[in-house]
């Protein structure tokens, strides 16, 4: 097995967003409600971080898929790999956590696009090791959600000594339906319940690396209604924690089973047991029966960071291929195939392997675009005064649209092109020697976990655009108009521009053809939903490849060497995916206009 670290950060790209074409030095960066961070000291954070990912988190990334957890049964435990526990400590004695804390819990206030590009790196060097750090993220979400005492009794006590966290939402019988959950909370006092049920698929609901973690749990108390609306959030900490923060007695709350999986093996996907054989002590957050709007502030955040580890995950995935690409030596040149005596050269010099690499090239820049655009917006609302602000709804409502694209195109669009990744490696890449078959592996869970892409498609369709009869969707499909019609690029990207102004009027008619469809049944949401989903996502990474390709030839001419290199290549990703991938856009308009509910019709002993 190589030596060489496996992960392969993309950081010119990711400054290119954040500070040349996102500008976030002038939008984001030293902004209220955030910190002080001016440009250069961005900058100089994320060069530490890609350092530090490279060093300490990456290295245990192959560990952790060949080392198995252990647990047990008897303690409720699980222990880590101790290359991933030593990792887990260097985040933090690095400082890295303190980026996305408000300045108020210590941490620097960094805005959400610099955060989610900071994320980026952990995620792609160590996917299993970044979701530990979801403790981090909590400490937040409790900070803003709960009492004044559970702040004291919580918040700063998990800051201080780097306790886990979890949510805690799917049991065993309801699956994705979370409303059918049957966990039990009875009330005991003033804030605090015993809950008592068996949660399923819990992402490092115990590990060893932490004194502590702190589950936040929907349960429903005694009395409460059916559905989503009857479930209420409760902190559910592994140990008890005292009044001053200090740790008492073991809760009852134990990992029960530990799930064996295809990949992401170091991550413990947990069953949890409340109340069996001890009360598992709760406290229902800010004294609110409000559970499911609760929870969808960690739900959110997970989405984002699912959309962006599969973005993360192909874009190494790519610059591995790319390296391996450029120094294996097999066959001559095509046109020189029948030449005995032709030099043999790099397989980068082979027609498929270029096209297999450019589509990796155009669609890891383009999700990365669409993220950090995504982030961007997420920085204006909290600038606006957050979410509940009213000068800040255009942005919600638009961030809230971008969410599914992030998470289910990210995730399905991931998995199929790091088929190309291993592909490019020829028979290699499907050894351990190279890191893309694990990539794989830990990469498919994308699609699955934190909402499928059916349930994105829905989201998407049902909630998002409809809410606002589709106000938000035409004002950002306008923005892609004004692209389309525009000079951007000059005549450098003029057939570009017209192939975006072709995609999306395709997608035009493709939105109007289910809104006609929805009079016959609204079957077609769902047999047409992935569809649209896709379609959409694809036209705003075109959008955006365009509009990074003009800033890049806007620049061109004072470049030279890697910087030429640079943004000639960001043409060349926009030319090719301008060509290769948006015409489909029409083709996805006609399967739209000539669907049909036969799939739905089929008899069910004929499947």
């Amino acid at each position: 097995m190589s030596t060489a670290p496996h992960y392969k950060p993309n950081l010119r790209d990711l400054q290119f967003n954040l500070f040349e074409f996102l500008d976030i030095g002038k939008t984001s960066l030293g902004h209220a409600p955030f910190g002080e961070l001016d440009e250069a000291t961005a900058r100089q954070t994320l060069e530490t971080m890609v350092t530090v990912c490279i060093e300490q988190l990456g290295p245990s990334f192959a560990e952790g898929d060949r080392v198995p957890l252990k647990h047990d049964p008897k303690t409720g435990t699980v222990t880590l790999p101790e290359g991933l526990k030593k990792a887990y400590h260097a985040y933090f004695d690095a400082g890295l956590n303190v980026l996305d804390l408000p300045v108020h819990l210590g941490g620097v206030g960094a805005p959400p696009s610099l955060m989610w590009a900071a994320f980026e790196l952990v995620v792609g060097s160590n996917p299993a090791l970044a979701f530990t750090f979801l403790g981090n993220v909590l400490s937040r979400i409790i900070d803003s959600l709960a009492t004044e005492s559970q702040k004291k009794r919580f918040v700063l006590p998990m800051l201080a000594n780097r306790w886990g966290g979890t949510m805690v939402l799917t049991e065993p019988d309801a699956g994705s339906d979370v409303g059918a959950g049957r966990t039990k909370a009875k009330h005991v006092k003033d804030d605090v319940y015993h809950l008592e049920g068996v949660k399923r698929f819990i992402t490092n609901g115990d590990f060893d690396a932490v004194d502590n973690i702190i589950h936040l749990v929907l349960a429903r108390p005694e009395g409460a209604g059916p559905g989503t609306k009857g479930l209420s959030m409760f902190i559910v900490p592994k140990f008890l924690v005292n009044d001053d923060g200090t740790l008492g007695a073991r809760n009852g709350v134990f990992c029960t089973n530990l799930e064996k999986k295809m990949g992401l093996k170091a991550s413990a996907t947990c069953e949890m047991t409340f109340g069996d054989g001890a009360p598992a002590v709760g406290w229902l957050v800010g004294e609110v029966h409000d559970g499911i709007r609760q929870m969808f502030h960690v739900i959110e955040h997970a989405r984002m960071a699912v959309g962006m580890k599969s973005m993360a995950t192909l874009s190494t995935a790519y610059l591995n291929a790319l390296a391996y690409a450029k120094e294996r030596k097999q066959g001559t040149d095509l046109t020189q195939a029948r030449d005995k005596n032709a030099p043999r050269v790099a397989i980068l010099a082979h027609p498929d392997v270029r096209r297999m690499l450019l589509l990796q090239k155009s669609f890891a820049e383009g999700m990365r675009a669409m993220i950090l655009f995504t982030t961007s917006i997420q920085d204006q609302v909290e600038i606006k005064g957050g979410h509940k602000a009213e000068a800040a709804e255009a942005e919600n409502a638009l961030n809230d649209l971008m969410l599914p694209l992030v998470k289910g195109y990210c995730s399905e669009k991931g998995y199929e092109l790091l088929s190309l990744s291993l592909q490019t490696f020829g028979g290699s890449g499907y050894l351990c020697d190279y890191p893309i078959e694990q990539y794989i592996r830990d990469q498919k869970i994308d699609t699955l976990y934190e909402g499928t892409t059916a349930i994105q498609a829905l989201d998407l369709l049902l909630r998002k655009i409809a809410r606002d009869g589709g106000q938000t969707l035409q004002g950002l499909l306008g923005r892609i108009r004004q692209t389309a019609e525009g000079t951007e690029g000059g005549e450098t990207l003029a057939a570009e521009r017209a192939a975006l102004k072709s995609g999306l009027e395709a997608m035009e008619s493709a939105f109007g053809a289910l809104m006609e469809k929805l009079g016959e049944s609204l079957y077609h949401v769902g047999l047409q939903g992935n569809r649209m989903l896709f379609g959409l996502a694809e036209l705003v990474i075109g959008w955006l490849l365009v509009r990074h390709a003009a800033l890049a030839a806007s620049k061109r001419a004072g470049a030279s060497g890697p910087e030429l290199d640079f943004y000639d290549g960001k043409i060349a990703s926009a030319k090719f995916y301008c060509h290769e991938v948006l015409p489909g856009l029409k083709l996805t308009a006609r399967l739209v206009k000539d669907s049909s509910l036969q799939a739905m019709e089929v008899r069910e002993g004929s499947f």
